[in-house]
C-alpha cells in the first residue's frame, strides 16, 4: 500500500541558499536522522544507506527533474520503492518555503508496523526542522550544484509508479539489531506457545498416564508488539544532485 507524506517548513535564508544546500547530497547525514551515507554516482544517480523502521536498507535513486532554485524530483531505481520532489519558493525577503512530497511503499513486517505508527512522517518533519537549524545556524551553504536535469519535460511530482523498477525489492542490506530482536521475540513467543500446547495435551492424557510424577512449569503467552525505534528511522529517498560543486 502506498503512503504519501507531505511536509513543509519556512527557513530564514534566501531561496538560492536553501536550494544550494539541498543539492549537497553527501551532507544529508548531518541533518537527516538514520541516513548513514549518501554516495554520488554521477550527475543524476546516487546510492543511499539508511535505517528505515529499524531495518538497514540500501537503495539507488535517480534525478528525474532538477530546476535551480525551484525543484528537485527523484525516483528510486533499486532497493526501496519511493519517489517524490522537494520544492523551493521565496516567501519574502531572505525567506524560503521548502516543501517535501514523498510517496513510498513499506516492505516487510517491521517497516509496515512502523508505517502504521507514522514513523516516516514524523521523521520527515524532524529532518526538515534539522535542515532549518543547520542552514540558519550557518547562514550559508556548504556548496552548490547549479546544473539542470530534465527541465521542461513535465515530470510533475513523481509517485511510486516512477519507481516501478524497485517494487518488491527489500534492499541489499541485512536487517538491523532491532529487527533481529523483534524476530527473536516472535520466535520466543512461538516456542512458549508450543510448550503451553504440549502441556495442554499432557493434561488431557493424565488419566491414561502411569504413576510417574513430573514437575511442570506454567508458561503464560502474551501478545508481542514490535514498535520500531523512531530514533533509528528515516524517510526513504530524496532529491538527487551532484554534491560539492563550486558556486
Amino acid at each position: 500500500m502506498t503512503t504519501v507524506v507531505e511536509k513543509s517548513i519556512e527557513v530564514d535564508v534566501p531561496v538560492s541558499t536553501a536550494y544550494n544546500q539541498w543539492t549537497q547530497f553527501e551532507e544529508f547525514p548531518r541533518f537527516m536522522g538514520g541516513v548513514q551515507e549518501v554516495r554520488q554516482l554521477d550527475d543524476q544517480r546516487m546510492h543511499w544507506v539508511a535505517q528505515i523502521a529499524g531495518v538497514k536498507r540500501e537503495w539507488d535513486a535517480r534525478v528525474l527533474e532538477q530546476v535551480p532554485d525551484q525543484k528537485v524530483a527523484w525516483a528510486a531505481t533499486e532497493g526501496a520503492t519511493n519517489a517524490g520532489a522537494v520544492y523551493f519558493q521565496p516567501v519574502g525577503a531572505g525567506r524560503t518555503m521548502v516543501r517535501l512530497h514523498l510517496e513510498y511503499e513499506p516492505e516487510g513486517l517491521v517497516e509496515k508496523a512502523g508505517d502504521k505508527l507514522n514513523i516516516v512522517e514524523k521523521q520527515a518533519e524532524s529532518d526538515l526542522e534539522k535542515f532549518k537549524s543547520f542552514i540558519e545556524s550557518r547562514g550559508a551553504e556548504t556548496g552548490a550544484w547549479r546544473g539542470s536535469v530534465g527541465e521542461g519535460h513535465g515530470v510533475g511530482t513523481p509517485g511510486v509508479a516512477h519507481a516501478a523498477s524497485s517494487a518488491g525489492d527489500s534492499g541489499k542490506a541485512g536487517v538491523s539489531g532491532t529487527a533481529v530482536a523483534a524476530g527473536a521475540a516472535a520466535a520466543g513467543a512461538a516456542a512458549a506457545a508450543g510448550i503451553a500446547a504440549a502441556k495442554h495435551r499432557t493434561g488431557a492424557d493424565e488419566d491414561r498416564t502411569p504413576t510417574t510424577t513430573t514437575t511442570e512449569t506454567e508458561y503464560v503467552v502474551t501478545d508481542v508488539e514490535v514498535v520500531p525505534d523512531p530514533a533509528a528511522t528515516t524517510y526513504p529517498g530524496g532529491p538527487v544532485s551532484e554534491p560539492n560543486r563550486p558556486l
